[in-house]
């Protein structure tokens, strides 16, 4: 960053838990809200962002995010904007099926393993879903430069956007974990950005030491 460049800070948050987080492949279904789980989480992640002064927040339209949104809105007096740049990726076929299920389907295999190639039958690319989130996130710059601002999405979006600004594979989504209710803050301007926390979930000891395998929730 050039001296006197002022930079944005974008909280990246992960939508709260629901009832078929770790279970079921949700992506884009509808009517998949916070279970009373992720309602504290919500609570606790809402408490943990009022000292930050947020000048504004933005969420995936899935209504975990928006509901997640909401609990922040309330305690800052914030009323969040939908975005569709940050929605979950669209998963097609696999929407609603079980991770169990799955584990017999070798696309869900080479989806797993070939990220930056492949995507779900009759759903969207992660490369795909990469360039939106990324997009997303220059176009909160020309009015948010030297401001804070939250953003309410979903865990692999979240990796995508990591994956760019580390230079990294979106491979490299599997080193990664982005917990329910979690904290990733990044630092942007014109033509760059750097990481400065990820998956911080000081605010939710509840989620704290759990590793799931269902994150595309």
């Amino acid at each position: 960053m050039n001296p006197g460049t002022v930079a944005a800070t974008v909280h990246l948050l992960r939508h709260a838990a629901h009832d078929r987080v770790d279970r079921i492949l949700c992506g884009r279904m509808a009517g998949v809200a916070l279970g009373e789980a992720g309602r504290a989480q919500a609570a606790r992640l809402a408490a943990r962002l009022a000292p930050l002064g947020l000048a504004a927040i933005r969420t995936s339209p899935m209504q975990r995010c928006r509901e997640t949104a909401e609990a922040i809105g309330r305690i800052t007096a914030l009323a969040p904007g939908v975005d569709e740049a940050f929605n979950e990726i669209d998963f097609g076929d696999w929407t609603g099926r079980s991770f169990t299920a799955l584990d017999d389907d070798p696309q869900w295999h080479f989806w797993n393993t070939q990220r930056d190639q492949a995507a779900p039958p009759g759903g969207e690319a992660m490369r795909a879903a990469q360039a939106r989130a990324v997009a997303g996130i220059a176009a909160l710059l020309p009015r948010h430069a030297g401001q804070a601002v939250a953003v309410v999405s979903h865990s692999d979006i979240i990796k995508a956007i990591l994956a760019h600004y580390l230079g990294a594979p979106l491979q490299s989504y599997e080193r990664f974990e982005i917990g329910p209710a979690s904290l990733t803050t990044l630092a942007i301007w014109p033509g760059g950005g750097k990481v400065l926390a990820m998956n911080d979930l000081a605010h939710d000891i509840s989620c704290q030491g759990r590793h799931g395998s269902g994150d595309a929730t």
